[in-house]
């Protein structure tokens, strides 16, 4: 994952270029069924409606060579219900799902199907974000 949103990248060139502060975020990791787009449009979030889903938090380790990856495992809750399929991840600055501001986003390797029962699951180191 490597595309920041336009929030972000606004934040960003402001707090170098014109001194503008930009205090750090928190971060949290979300779900989606399809791209959020660099408007960061939360759209096709998986919803909280009766599946368990919620947001999770997500840590990432210094970044080197101009990208992080995350440094712990994010589990989200075992569905109760169809989340749907799982195509995109976003990083996001709010823990409540269809709020806050996307800041990265992108589509995972292989989509994701989760029914009921079913638990997605990001292991520690596989989730990177570069800045190219």
């Amino acid at each position: 994952m490597s595309a920041a949103s336009n929030y972000l990248e606004n934040k960003i060139l402001d707090h170098v270029l014109t001194a503008t502060a930009y205090t750090q975020p928190s971060r949290f990791l979300a779900l989606y069924t399809a791209s959020p787009g660099e408007a960061g449009s939360h759209t096709n979030e998986v919803s909280t409606s009766g599946t368990a889903y919620a947001r999770q938090a997500v840590t990432f380790a210094a970044a080197a060579s101009g990208s992080s990856a995350t440094n712990a495992t994010v589990t989200f809750p075992t569905a109760t219900a169809n989340f749907g399929t799982i195509t995109h991840v976003a990083v996001v600055d709010s823990d409540v799902e269809g709020s806050g501001n996307v800041l990265f986003y992108g589509a995972v390797t292989t989509s994701k199907t989760i029914e009921t029962g079913d638990t997605f699951q990001v292991s520690s180191g596989n989730l990177t974000i570069s800045l190219d």
